[in-house]
């Protein structure tokens, strides 16, 4: 279990260059209808992992939102 921290926006359009910006994207009262887990010792590793991902690089935007431990 653990907490949500900050939002960071992932951005690869057509592979040219990962563009990285602090926040969410979307607000929404309903649930989003798709998210993954990942693994990654940092959040550096997530964003590359991520901006590699067909959405980020076909001109969407992928949030990570890092999960702090929980005591």
């Amino acid at each position: 279990m653990g907490i949500a921290g900050e939002p960071v926006q992932v951005r690869n359009h057509d592979g040219a260059g990962v563009e990285r910006s602090e926040g969410p994207f979307l607000r929404s009262d309903l649930p989003i209808a798709g998210f993954a887990v990942i693994e990654a010792a940092t959040l550096e590793e997530a964003v590359s992992l991520v901006s590699e991902t067909p959405c980020a690089v076909a001109h969407g935007v992928v949030e990570v939102w890092p999960l702090k431990s929980t005591p």
